[in-house]
């Protein structure tokens, strides 16, 4: 079952598990559960991606309960008119936020975009990021006997593939657990001492005008239990009551 967020008789929302994929894909024949289905199957209609997140990234997932809703609100996401929040934990403290304006290529599948080119021009991407808390960890994953981490407010602005993982790995602090565009000895520690088997990166927040009631929505989605666990654990609780 999963977790509904939301819904009303245009919408629904749901707070998507990381690793569930959200809709069945022929580069993943061996997968047998996906949101859509699961969603189809628990309110007992149809439902239509608005948007995507991730395979392994949780959290706000919105879908519209027609295809005349879906074809009203696509352009609402196209066209970047809502205000996405991502939490991440990444290898190595940033002292103060910014805004990182950093254009990135468009990545291409291996077996999916064989035969696309390779030449197009980097995108503009652009990406609002803030630390809200730090740790150091008694244990070494180099040259030095402890490793640091920061916990992050994230808030892309453009819709680029894999853009809040990239722009991390640019800004030399990949996110935890990206086995694509990180840092594969601090995923290990993860693993081992912290029992994290899944990229920390969890899309907590979305808000937008409603396009059928004009109502202003916010919807929020609760962290899972190996992000309650890391929270606990890192004594993280009061960066997320200011």
């Amino acid at each position: 079952m999963l977790e509904i967020i939301y819904q009303d008789e245009y919408l629904v929302a749901v707070n998507k598990p990381a690793g569930m994929l959200v809709h069945r894909s022929w580069l993943d024949k061996h997968e047998t559960q996906f949101v859509m289905q699961t969603l189809r199957d628990q309110i007992g209609q149809h439902v239509f991606p608005l948007h995507r997140l991730d395979r392994p990234t949780s959290g706000v997932l919105v879908f519209a309960l027609s295809s005349e809703y879906a074809s009203k609100m696509m352009p609402m996401f196209a066209g970047h008119k809502f205000v996405k929040t991502y939490h991440a934990i990444v290898r190595g403290w940033i002292d103060k936020g910014d805004r990182l304006d950093y254009a990135l290529k468009v990545e291409l599948d291996k077996i999916a975009d064989k035969f696309a080119s390779e030449d197009k021009e980097a995108q503009s991407a652009v990406t609002d990021y803030k630390p809200l808390a730090k740790v150091e960890v008694p244990y070494s994953t180099g040259k030095f006997p402890t490793s640091r981490y920061c916990l992050m407010e994230l808030s892309p602005l453009t819709g680029r593939k894999h853009q809040l993982r990239r722009h991390m790995k640019h800004l030399r602090h990949p996110i935890v657990g990206d086995t694509t565009h990180g840092d594969g000895k601090h995923n290990r520690l993860y693993r081992e001492e912290f029992g994290c088997e899944r990229l920390m990166l969890h899309a907590s927040r979305l808000e937008f005008e409603h396009p059928f009631t004009g109502m202003q929505m916010v919807l929020e989605a609760r962290f899972d239990d190996t992000w309650k666990n890391l929270i606990e654990r890192f004594e993280w609780q009061d960066a997320f009551t200011e």
